[in-house]
């Protein structure tokens, strides 16, 4: 397997540092708009020669084309925000490689009813192009992080080994992390985390399918493993609830995000003063008149989530809440993962959050390598085995856990 890998931010960085301990493939291509970027990300890996640097722009779909000919890669890995996915995907099926990425193509709100009815749904601009994949003998495995990506994993485990029938399945995320010397310090992606958590939080219902609510709603308090504790987790846009319903059956499927309060009205106060949006707006400048976007401003006035690992203190949990019946009986879970940020800096040198996020298309690499994973077409998490995902996990020094509710 020979892989280009686009994005050198965290989650690039920490991919590459848990792909070098693994023998699966024979080539990764890091590439980055940045090539400084690129080039320490390769350098931090102490003269691994199945990596080279090279830079690209990700929304260059010709010169990604390009770039994974050049190199013979056989796979597309993108680890870049999900402004980009777009053109990657179509760069990917152009080259006939094989596609991953760790979020969908972006939504749109319905322009009339926002909070009730579904514009453009994630990922809906790459499902429309499944039957093309799939006729061309192509794989595009979309959602494949940690939410979503093991979150999805964790609904196909359930419905093939717990339940026989589902009522819910919920993602519940949550963290107990705090920055030393920072008020505010998101501890991913600024950018990513202001799209999902102000658009309209989608949730699937049987009969009556995807739909719509406010931003935060339905607020409720969960209990977080391994001393995590009680986090209060709103509802929030999520690639889950639009991918779990394709191939899991289940009655009803949310998400729900443990932002806590404060980050909650920092979120609300972005929106009020239109700091959300992405439009650019024309500033002065010291040459003249600018045009910038007001959310790369906040994620540029905002510390790189990447950087944080050594003032961050704590864990953070990802996991799926299933309630359902099994023999007979009712029955409720939650699977989960914990990553604790001092062993993910202490071993890896990178923050839990981004650690947590990378090791899982790392995984799912390697089972399509194997042969364990294989398909064709435009396919989530669900679509494939969950037992072989989980035990390579656990095989890689990162196990999950779950607890009987």
């Amino acid at each position: 397997m020979r892989v280009l890998l686009v994005g050198a931010g965290g989650v690039g960085g920490a991919i590459t540092r848990i792909a070098a301990r693994r023998p699966f493939f024979e080539a990764m291509v890091v590439a980055d708009y940045a090539p400084d970027r690129a080039e320490a990300a390769v350098a931090a890996l102490g003269g691994d020669a199945r990596f080279t640097a090279e830079q690209v722009d990700a929304g260059d779909e010709a010169a990604v084309a390009r770039l994974l000919a050049w190199h013979r890669c056989d796979v597309l890995l993108n680890a870049t925000d999900p402004r980009f996915v777009m053109p990657l995907f179509r760069a990917a099926r152009a080259a006939g490689a094989t596609y991953l990425d760790m979020a969908m193509s972006l939504s749109r709100p319905h322009t009339e009813r926002p909070y009730e009815e579904c514009g453009v749904k994630l990922g809906d601009e790459q499902f429309a192009q499944a039957a093309d994949w799939e006729k061309e003998g192509l794989l595009a495995v979309v959602g494949m992080g940690v939410e979503p990506g093991l979150s999805d994993v964790f609904a196909r485990y359930a419905a093939d080994e717990l339940f026989d029938e589902i009522e819910e399945i919920g993602i519940r995320d949550g963290a107990n992390l705090t920055v030393d010397g920072y008020d505010f310090a998101p501890s991913f992606s600024i950018w990513t985390t202001i799209e999902e958590c102000l658009n309209p939080p989608v949730v699937y219902e049987s009969g009556k399918g995807w739909f719509t609510t406010e931003p935060f709603s339905e607020p409720e308090v969960f209990d977080f493993p391994e001393g995590i504790g009680p986090v209060e987790c709103v509802n929030v846009e999520h690639e889950e609830v639009l991918l779990v319903p394709r191939w899991v059956d289940a009655r009803r499927v949310t998400f729900k995000y443990g932002l806590g309060r404060e980050f909650v009205e920092t979120l609300r106060t972005l929106h009020l003063l239109g700091l959300d949006r992405t439009t650019p707006v024309t500033v002065p400048g010291p040459d003249g008149p600018v045009a910038v976007s007001p959310r790369d401003v906040v994620a540029a006035c905002l510390p790189d989530p990447a950087t944080l690992g050594e003032r961050m203190h704590g864990k953070t949990c990802a996991g799926t809440w299933v309630r359902g019946v099994k023999d007979g009986e009712s029955r409720e879970v939650y699977l989960y993962h914990v990553v604790d940020n001092q062993w993910s800096m202490a071993e890896y040198g990178s923050q839990a959050v981004v650690w947590q996020t990378a090791i899982n298309p790392v995984v799912a690499l390697e089972l399509l390598a194997t042969g364990a994973w294989s398909g064709a077409g435009v396919l989530g998490p669900e679509a494939f085995p969950a037992r072989p995902f989980l035990d390579l996990l656990t095989d890689y020094g990162s196990p999950w856990g779950m607890r009987e509710q």
